[in-house]
């Protein structure tokens, strides 16, 4: 009996002894994130036309001097393989030592230091048909990844879905894998994924990127992925960049990453803007160059053929977290925004949730329309990593409404283009909807907003 009462006892508090427990953060064993000669790092990007065009870029160690990629029209008949054309790739070096990793400016002593050298490898593959699902693999000629499929975008405005996540960042193997994956189980169909900055942490760390291509695995080889830089992307170099007071951009960007070359000279793949089945993509770098940008961008959306505009870029123009504002971003950028019509910007950086907009100056109202619907952009702030900040107060002082805001939850958002509709809906890693809401384009181009309530979620 008193045997029974002991194992009682111990059943009853087992669970609140291990809720109480100090986390304790995961270990890697030396030399986890190195390459060797099996490809790893495998990301897809859009490059130009999505219809007839797609990259991929791969890493493995400095032996594997000349890379290839082979590619074909996938069918349920495995022979397929047997039809791929073979590409050979570009091969860049990245040789570098005394890599600055976490740093603290205040005692150097603690900095901690990278040696880089391995080899990343990329192809764009072309005159692809639009519409037409593909298989394609990546090696050394003997040496191969596996075969992984996706699929081109339509030539013409057919209705389509995408992915947008806020900064992972932080305890990425960790916490945003369950996130990152439980996006593409809720939607498995999306065309591609937004990353809106801050991947990771420092900026030069090769172990967080390698967390970071683990964590999405096999989602980075199917799903092309359109990133911009955060803050975060951007740290000291060397040594001598912390005495200086200088951030550069990530020294993996631009090698593991193949992405668009149509924006601001300068910053090269950070800033760019892609066209997909009726909707222009406009990618921006809110980390330098703003003025140089907003010059950009009226030239980008003044000759813009496409029904809708989504913006993406890490500071938001209305601040979500306590302590932080965009002036510079605010005055240079939305008017330019509100002038060309730009429906919905995704942002990140603030680690909390909130999404609100701007009603339009002059209100169209021959259109039948509701004045209180009637909506100029929507800006949302979205968090998928593991750190969180708590929310600042409203929007009010800017003219701006925020209608809805979220703590510490890390959430994915699903959003859909059919017409004259643009759906949004934003999750929880667990996969519950958390918020919801349209917009519908009338036929003079205004928009109106239909925010869906919890009970028709």
């Amino acid at each position: 009996m008193k045997n029974i009462i002991v194992l009682l006892l111990v059943i009853l508090f087992s669970g609140d002894l291990l809720s109480q427990r100090k986390y304790v953060k995961p270990e890697f064993v030396k030399n986890w994130s190195k390459p060797g000669r099996h490809p790893d790092h495998i990301v897809l990007n859009f490059s130009e036309d999505p219809a007839t065009t797609i990259s991929v870029t791969w890493r493995t160690s400095k032996e594997v001097k000349s890379a290839y990629g082979e590619i074909a029209k996938a069918h349920a008949n495995p022979a397929f393989i047997g039809r791929a054309e073979v590409f050979e790739a570009t091969t860049e070096n990245i040789n570098y030592s005394n890599v600055v990793g976490k740093y603290d400016r205040d005692d150097p002593k603690k900095n901690i230091f990278n040696t880089i050298n391995h080899n990343y490898h990329s192809i764009t593959f072309r005159e692809l048909e639009p519409n037409t699902i593909y298989a394609y693999r990546v090696g050394d000629g003997k040496i191969w990844s596996e075969w992984v499929q996706f699929k081109t975008a339509h030539k013409s405005n057919a209705p389509f879905s995408f992915l947008y996540v806020g900064d992972a960042q932080n305890y990425v193997l960790e916490l945003w894998s369950r996130l990152i994956r439980e996006s593409y189980r809720k939607a498995p169909d999306a065309s591609f994924i937004i990353h809106a900055g801050d991947l990771i942490d420092d900026a030069h760390d090769e172990h967080q990127w390698h967390e970071w291509f683990m964590a999405g695995g096999y989602i980075h080889r199917t799903l092309p992925s359109m990133m911009v830089p955060g803050n975060h992307e951007y740290n000291p170099f060397v040594q001598q960049d912390i005495d200086d007071n200088i951030k550069r951009l990530s020294v993996q960007w631009n090698k593991q990453f193949t992405l668009p070359n149509n924006g601001v000279m300068g910053i090269k793949e950070t800033n760019y803007y892609i066209d997909y089945q009726g909707v222009r993509f406009l990618a921006l770098n809110s980390n330098m160059m703003i003025e140089e940008q907003a010059k950009w961008l009226e030239q980008v959306l003044k000759n813009n053929p496409n029904k809708w505009t989504v913006a993406t870029f890490h500071h938001p123009i209305f601040s979500a977290s306590r302590g932080r504002d965009n002036e510079e971003l605010r005055t240079l950028w939305k008017p330019i925004f509100d002038k060309y019509g730009v429906d919905i910007a995704l942002q990140g950086h603030d680690h909390t949730y909130t999404r609100g907009r701007v009603q339009p100056y002059e209100q169209n109202l021959l259109s039948g329309q509701n004045v209180k619907d009637v909506t100029g952009t929507v800006y949302v702030v979205s968090v998928s990593g593991g750190k969180m900040y708590k929310v600042k107060p409203g929007w009010e002082q800017y003219e701006a409404l925020r209608d809805k805001v979220g703590n510490n939850k890390q959430l994915f958002q699903v959003i859909s283009v059919d017409g004259d509709k643009l759906s949004y809906k934003s999750y929880t890693a667990i996969g519950e909807l958390f918020d919801a809401f349209d917009i519908i384009k009338n036929k003079e181009g205004v928009n109106s907003f239909v925010e869906r309530k919890n009970e028709a979620l």
